[in-house]
């Protein structure tokens, strides 16, 4: 919303589309592809018994909105505020604990952040700023702003154009989720290994698409 707000703001709708459809259609070819692949084999039966349908009671609606709005307030004020604090600590003093102040390039997190910034040049965002946000994002996809927010004083435009935004977004978009999802994916695969594989996965599959179609857009945009 922010981005679409300020980058693209005569087609917020469609580019917000194009976000959810692509999620769907990559989502989709994954799971095809792990259906003849990992997943490979006759499927287990499953039978599954469902209630009848009701209309829900307004008591019931209220107390799901209630236990959502709960959930999502812990969480800005725990992992969201953790994330943020930490970021602030790593971009505001240097290896030996010496207060960087506004040199901000002499910080733990700019000494992070930088080191793997050249990997994003193909996808037009190289800033170490924006790398850091992505750091900050593997504990909370709310926290890329967040941080983008501490880091960038001048505002996103100082350091996006309009195609490194929406290149941007689609990274943001596919790469890992949070630490609870790389949790719930380890319980359920049983494997440290096979969680980290999917990590990996994960972020190569977001790189390759963003770069893909950064590429397109400055080629067909000369």
């Amino acid at each position: 919303a922010l981005f679409t707000a300020v980058f693209f703001e005569k087609y917020r709708a469609l580019i917000m589309l194009s976000l959810y459809l692509m999620g769907i259609i990559l989502g989709i070819i994954c799971a095809l592809i792990l259906n003849r692949t990992a997943f490979r084999g006759k499927p287990i039966p499953f039978v599954m018994e469902l209630p009848d349908y009701r209309l829900p009671s307004p008591k019931s609606v209220l107390l799901l909105m209630w236990e959502k709005a709960k959930d999502f307030i812990i969480k800005a004020f725990t992992v969201i505020f953790i994330a943020t604090v930490i970021i602030w600590f790593l971009q505001s003093f240097d290896i030996r604990l010496n207060f960087v102040g506004e040199a901000q390039e002499n910080s733990m997190l700019a000494a992070v952040a930088g080191f793997i910034a050249p990997i994003f040049k193909p996808l037009g965002f190289a800033d170490w700023r924006i790398c850091a946000s992505l750091i900050a994002g593997f504990s909370a996809k709310e926290a890329v702003v967040s941080t983008l927010g501490i880091l960038l004083p001048g505002g996103i435009t100082s350091a996006f154009t309009a195609a490194s935004a929406y290149s941007f977004l689609i990274f943001t978009l596919l790469y890992t989720p949070c630490i609870a999802a790389i949790t719930t994916i380890k319980k359920e695969l049983r494997s440290n290994l096979f969680a980290a594989i999917v990590v990996i996965v994960q972020c190569i599959v977001a790189w390759v698409i963003a770069c893909a179609i950064y590429q397109l857009i400055c080629l067909i945009g000369g």
